[in-house]
């Protein structure tokens, strides 16, 4: 009964772990705000939400762009159209996983 209950959870915690998210290599960083109806904002220049757009906060859940946090970092993907695509917003651990920004070249 023990080994049943070892393989059951060693199962289930499988599937959980496939369900990782992947970032695409091309996706771009960004800090995004929505501004209205299909319309959001990349660091500071206004974008608007190709048909179909997908917004995945950090848990990988889709959400609608009204629940976007303000100023918000997040990774994008374009289409072919410039239109935003694909939107990851990031967790704390995929924050803190990121390059250190450059420091500005003293004057």
């Amino acid at each position: 009964m023990r080994i049943l209950l070892v393989v059951v959870l060693a199962a289930w915690c499988a599937a959980a772990a496939a369900q990782l998210r992947t970032i695409p290599p091309e996706a771009k960083l960004a800090t995004i705000r929505h501004l209205e109806m299909m319309a959001v904002e990349l660091d500071g220049q206004p974008q608007q939400l190709s048909p179909g757009a997908q917004i995945r906060d950090a848990d990988n859940r889709l959400v609608l762009p009204v629940s976007l946090p303000e100023k918000e970092q997040a990774m994008v993907l374009l289409d072919s159209s410039g239109m935003v695509y694909r939107v990851w917003l990031l967790s704390a651990q995929e924050k803190a996983a990121l390059p250190p920004e450059p420091s500005p070249i003293p004057k």
